[in-house]
């Protein structure tokens, strides 16, 4: 991906040679199993010298419209437990949905949680529910986070029904992987729960918690890899079967039978893929037994992450095939050629035919024929007459310097005169468009518009999606703000695009904008959104009004380097023609 920015915490000055974590034995998860309204069904049963620190039952009483840091506007309190409470907030600033964790600053786990918080921040790995602060204030402690609305649980997902054999071997391959890039640097989770995996309108698997959801329960382990890789090995189990690999019921899941231990998968359900189930019993803590084979166990997230990788890949199931409709008889079809005929069905055709009108044979007949084809004759010798007489009278006709005039009508034009050129509008200032993050190269915006199409503002280079990595603080893509300085008329653009094939949209401010950063800011359509060559010309048919114009791109071309780049050479903005 992209250079990423830490998310914008308060970071503590943590002394020491620990690599981004305060406490790399004691991490944490989100703090809430919710994101849309709705709290886990319970805690997570401690197991493997997992255990929960005990708390002040008093979370802070605060209620819907309170602001914190005149900037986080509390909306509705998603759940309230165990001395601490956790709400869908609205960050005013830049206009987003934001999740708050809040506890009172005296609480026992007040300290760790920030610590865990700003651990968390510092990693910046986008498969992760990133920490955007972590603050004391006012006796308060507060966690901020993303939200991602469009994102689903999978506790919803397995409410609908065990995981196709490609959905969870992807599950299973992004959540180790993500698992072993944390603990690398000394993170862990201690609370992966169905509850704490979201994946969004993608496909793409995202983790909440990291380090925060621990410490605000006072959940600690002395193995942590060990209970991270049985806890994926848990949600590989569930995408299978639709039931929990332990007696208790839990996260609207069955478990097992009670008496019997941990069964294989393909002995729960039927059809459940092999490879998959292996890999499950081999994360769990069974010794790694399964069914057929003895394997060893996996016990870290990177081993597990390995074992995925060395399996055969799982295609996706191929797109259900539908029939074409029957091909249906139309009027033009007067019989069953090529068509077998059933047995007893007469084969002579029974579709009525309408018979043709009587030709005109009797005597008023022939007589109407004629008089019609001499009136026609008549009409065009008179129309080529009369179209001989005007291309020679206006021949014959010569002006006053004795050439000729081919215009009859002296007040008019024939060859109208082409549309004059707008007026070239200064541009005072610009400066790249990104909304949801911090700017990656400000200093080269101007290169937009300095008058020289040898330079150029160029994006970084995004891997694996076109639109600039799939990244959720690039959603709105990208691209440069020009600054005219005051309110004027816009009637035409000339932009020289750094790239062709990049996908491209034209937008304008209202005139009472002051410094518009979001792209609800901008909301006059100046031209439509569509991939466009390396120059792209924009007439007007009546002027805009604006003082800033934004040139934003929301996808961008592959670079023949195994990502994708674009960029912006030069704008040009003129307005009508004096």
């Amino acid at each position: 991906m992209a250079e990423r920015s830490t998310a914008a915490v308060d970071v503590a000055d943590n002394s020491g040679d620990e690599p981004l974590t305060a406490q790399a034995a004691q991490a944490t998860s989100d703090g809430v199993d919710t994101q849309n309204g709705r709290a886990a069904d319970g805690p997570m049963p401690d197991k493997d010298g997992e255990r929960t620190n005990p708390a002040p039952a008093a979370a802070p009483e605060l209620h819907s419209g309170h602001k914190l840091a005149r900037r986080y506007r509390l909306e509705e309190c998603v759940t309230r437990v165990d001395g601490f409470s956790s709400w869908r907030a609205m960050d005013e600033k830049l206009r987003r949905a934001v999740g708050v964790h809040l506890m009172p600053a005296d609480h026992a786990r007040a300290r760790s949680v920030l610590a865990a918080a700003r651990s968390s921040a510092l990693l910046g790995d986008p498969r992760f529910v990133q920490v955007l602060d972590a603050v004391e204030e006012n006796d308060v402690v507060y966690v901020v986070h993303e939200w991602l609305p469009d994102a689903t649980e999978l506790t919803a997902i397995l409410a609908a029904g065990p995981l196709e054999a490609h959905d969870a071997y992807q599950l299973v391959s992004q959540v180790s992987q993500a698992m072993a890039a944390a603990h690398r640097e000394g993170l862990a989770h201690l609370r992966l729960t169905p509850s704490a995996i979201l994946r969004t309108s993608t496909g793409q698997y995202r983790i909440r918690g990291l380090a925060v959801n621990a410490a605000l329960r006072g959940i600690t382990s002395e193995t942590p890899q060990r209970a991270d890789t049985e806890a994926i090995g848990a949600l590989l189990y569930a995408a299978l079967t639709q039931r929990w690999p332990y007696e208790s019921d839990a996260y609207g899941l069955t478990g097992l039978p009670k008496g019997v231990g941990l069964i294989a998968p393909d002995q729960v359900r039927a059809g459940v893929h092999r490879g998959l189930g292996e890999l499950a019993m081999r994360a769990l803590a069974n010794d790694g037994a399964t069914a057929s084979r003895q394997e060893p166990a996996c016990t870290t997230p990177d081993e597990l992450a390995k074992a995925v990788a060395a399996m055969p890949r799982i295609r996706p199931p191929e797109p259900a095939f539908t029939a074409p409709p029957e091909y249906q008889h139309t009027t033009y079809q007067q019989g069953n050629y090529g068509r077998p005929t059933p047995p007893g069905v007469n084969t002579v055709q029974s579709r009525p035919v309408a018979p043709p009108p009587p030709p005109l044979q009797s005597r008023t007949g022939r007589a109407l024929k004629w008089g019609v084809a001499a009136l026609l004759i008549a009409a065009l010798g008179l129309g080529s007459w009369q179209l001989a007489d005007r291309l020679l009278g206006r021949g014959n006709q010569t002006g006053n310097s004795g050439t000729t005039n081919n215009n009859p009508n002296p007040g008019t034009d024939d060859n109208p005169k082409a549309p004059e050129p707008g007026t070239p509008l200064q541009i005072t200032e610009a400066s790249e468009f990104s909304p949801n993050a911090d700017a990656t190269k400000p200093k080269d915006a101007g290169k937009a518009a300095d008058g020289n199409p040898g330079t150029a503002w160029v994006t970084l280079q995004y891997k694996g999606y076109a639109n600039f990595g799939n990244l959720d603080e690039r959603k709105d893509g990208s691209g440069i703000v020009v600054d005219l300085g005051k309110v004027q008329n816009v009637s035409e653009l000339d932009i020289d695009l750094y790239v062709a094939g990049q996908q491209v949209e034209v937008r304008a401010a209202q005139p009472s904008a002051g410094h518009p950063g979001s792209l609800a800011d901008f909301n006059q359509s100046i031209s439509k959104l569509e991939r466009t060559d390396k120059k792209l010309h924009v007439t007007l048919k009546e002027p805009v009004q604006t003082r800033y114009v934004l040139v934003r791109i929301a996808e961008l071309p592959a670079d023949g380097e195994g990502g994708y780049r674009g960029g912006i050479s030069e704008i040009k903005v003129l307005g009508p023609s004096s």
